[in-house]
Formats: C-alpha cells, structure tokens, sequence
C-alpha cells in the first residue's frame, strides 16, 4: 500500500473532515476513535486518552468496553504500549503478546483478555502532550503501512483535540465566571450585602467546604432556582 495512493488519500481525507467537524469535546473525541477505527486497518477497536495537569491519564472515548478495561490496566501498571507512548512519545508497538518481552506484567493480563497486538501514539501539539491514540487488534501482527498511517491520522487527531479542548477549557471559563457573577448577585440581594463582600462570602465557603469555587456558586444559583419554582407554584 502506498500512502500516497488515491484510496488512502481519500481515507485520510475523509477521516480529517469528520473529527473537525465537531465543536464541542466529547463529539471530537468519539469522531476521533471512529475514523481511527474505519480508517487505520487491523484493529478492532481504538480508544483515545487525554492528560491533565496533575499527570494523570483519562480515557474518554473508546469503541467498546475493551478499550477501558486494557486502558485502566495500563495505567494501574504503569506500563504497556500506550502508557510508554504518551510517557515517552512517538509511536510504540506491540506486535504479538505471546512474544513480547517489554511488559511482562501487562502481557500476562492483556492476553489474558484476548488481546494479541497493539499501537498506542502520543497526541501532542505545540503546547504539548494532549494524550494518546490507542489501537487493540485480536489478531497478532501490525502492518508497516498501518503505522505509517496511524502516525499521519494522529496529527490531523492532535490538531482537532487541541483546539476542541482549547475551545472547552474557554466556554468553561466563561460558563464559571457566569455562574460566579449571578451567584454574588443573588448573595448581594438576600444578605444586603456590597459586590466585595458577597464574593468573599463564596471565597470562604468554597475554602471551608474544600470545593471549587464555581461549584459554590453553581449550589447557591440552583438553591435560588428551585426557591423560586416553589413560591411560583405555591401561588
């Protein structure tokens, strides 16, 4: 197969068009492992980590419940192609479990599982590591091709996550300092209270209840709500 033949053009193609077509995270996310899985040939199944900035490792899209299970493994472990792939980058390969060597503890159980190959690749842009691509195939053996074309999928896929994940870390600020302003305002109203002081009233509550404080302010904004609906029904 050669990478620059009409049909894996065409694949290629279509893959980058469906996973940037979609705004919000979690939809990136799941057209992601969808065109991964229809478009890099010999595997079941793909998953799709994502880092955070305390150094864990989440998966939040996978197409089926393997995808989970081998991933939660590896990260009780610390070891396995995906872990390795986004610890250290770059692609890393498991070609068959009954021969591999690098993992044992991981091997044991993966196969275990019915799992006999595997490719996990670091997602990362400019900014740096957003998490990994993870392809689990029941059948030994993976295609030189198929890496080649994982690697090329996984840069259109690192670009589409970035900017989704930018695009939701920006709606969440703006969702969060929403919610913090409507909460003053209904602490200002009921306590006769000024702005600074009804935001420092939040503050301590958030540090007292070792909550976020838009989760504070979320609880005093939906308490107003649902006192509302009760004397709007009561009349």
């Amino acid at each position: 197969m050669s990478l620059d033949s009409s049909p894996v053009a065409t694949a290629l193609t279509d893959a980058a068009r469906a996973i940037n077509s979609h705004r919000s995270l979690d939809d990136t996310l799941d057209a992601i492992v969808r065109a991964a899985q229809q478009t890099v040939p010999g595997f079941e199944h793909v998953g799709i980590s994502i880092t955070h900035g305390n150094g864990t490792i989440e998966t939040r899209a996978g197409t089926g419940p393997l995808v989970w299970e081998i991933d939660e493994l590896q990260y009780k472990l610390h070891e396995g192609p995906c872990y390795d792939a986004i610890r250290h980058g770059g692609v890393t390969v498991l070609h068959d479990v009954a021969t591999e060597t690098r993992w044992p503890r991981y091997v044991a159980e993966a196969s275990a599982r019915g799992l006999r190959a595997q490719m996990g690749l670091q997602l990362f842009t400019e900014s740096g590591t957003l998490g990994g691509l993870n392809l689990y195939s029941y059948a030994a053996g993976v295609d030189p091709d198929a890496i080649q074309l994982a690697e090329l999928f996984a840069a259109h896929a690192a670009i589409a996550l970035g900017r989704a994940r930018h695009e939701h870390q920006l709606n969440e600020s703006v969702a969060s300092r929403q919610a913090i302003g409507t909460a003053v305002g209904i602490i200002m109203e009921r306590y006769r209270i000024p702005e600074d002081r009804a935001f420092q009233f939040l503050v301590r509550a958030s540090s007292t209840s070792n909550l976020k404080l838009r989760a504070i302010a979320q609880e005093v904004v939906e308490t107003a709500n649902e006192r509302f609906l009760a004397e709007a029904s009561a009349e």
